[in-house]
């Protein structure tokens, strides 16, 4: 059993504090959601791809593209990759309409924040990003849901290309948290000829970072400066993130390369961070495997 420490940011301290002081009680229910995080090669490792997220999220003021579950993202999709039943047992998740809503969301939420789209015509193929204007409208349309994703991907023809995901954690929100989310995290590389782009009008921040260098100026404000928000400024990787995002960039940081990273097998149990105070100072305590083996390679269950 390994034990991790973690600073609580600052705009959740109150709420911790009143937790602590008023003594344990009934959590808030978690919201379902997904993200996803992007990687790709660069001469000094395992690059992924930031982003800012106001108002304090769930996710981390700083994380991977993700968001809540919708309706539509348990719509009829055409899926090509890994069988519902395949990926229920990757998961280890037996309603496998919760599995398939945990998977689209991933999909629609990385296209609705970056403009990468994992669908294609058939097995073998991926969409290009041909009209840049229109795939932004789509996207526009989508996040303020007056375009459903099934239908958007309906009308070219598309299909999910779920074979291009890979699960990598799955976590549940600390119990004081006024907003909680049960996120399973997935990881996926750029299609060629697609780039990631910050949605018009809503997105503030969001760039390639390489995960060692993340980590190397973890107890500092680098990263924080970088994005320049007033939450971020001057705060370290912990205090604008979240655990998750944490332990995830240690594991591209610690893989010799991308494909290493993404065929590597994982333990998937569920991590939940839990609240500790320590000399009147509040952290959050990870509990759990926090090593990427597991005896269950997804190889073996990516076939048809």
């Amino acid at each position: 059993m390994v034990r991790r420490i973690f600073d609580v940011p600052p705009h959740q301290i109150p709420t911790a504090e009143n937790w602590f002081a008023f003594g344990s009680r009934t959590p808030r229910s978690p919201r379902r959601a997904s993200s996803v995080a992007l990687v790709h090669d660069c001469a000094n490792g395992v690059e992924t791809y930031l982003t800012y997220r106001p108002g304090g999220s769930p996710l981390g003021n700083v994380a991977f593209p993700g968001g809540s579950h919708e309706a539509s993202d348990r719509a009829t999709y055409q899926w090509f990759g890994p069988s519902l039943s395949q990926w229920s047992k990757r998961m280890d998740v037996l309603d496998q309409q919760l599995v398939q809503a945990y998977i689209v969301c991933a999909i629609r939420e990385l296209f609705e924040e970056t403009g990468i789209l994992l669908a294609g015509t058939d097995e073998q193929s991926i969409v290009e990003m041909t009209d840049p204007d229109d795939w932004m409208s789509a996207r526009e349309a989508i996040a303020v849901q007056d375009l459903s994703f099934d239908e958007f991907l309906r009308r070219r023809g598309l299909g999910l290309r779920t074979d291009l995901l890979r699960p990598v954690s799955h976590w549940l929100s600390p119990n004081f948290a006024l907003r909680r989310f049960d996120t399973w995290y997935f990881a996926a590389t750029v299609p060629t000829r697609q780039e990631p782009t910050l949605l018009r009008g809503k997105g503030k921040w969001a760039r390639w970072n390489v995960a060692k260098q993340v980590l190397a100026g973890r107890e500092s404000a680098a990263l924080g400066d970088l994005v320049g928000q007033p939450n971020t400024v001057g705060l370290n990787l912990s205090q604008i993130s979240y655990p998750a995002v944490e332990l995830i960039l240690e594991a591209m940081s610690d893989a010799n390369g991308v494909v290493a990273y993404l065929s590597r097998s994982r333990a998937l149990d569920l991590k939940h961070p839990d609240l500790l105070v320590r000399d009147g100072i509040h952290y959050l305590e990870v509990l759990g495997s926090m090593s990427a083996e597991s005896s269950r390679p997804w190889q073996a269950l990516a076939g048809h």
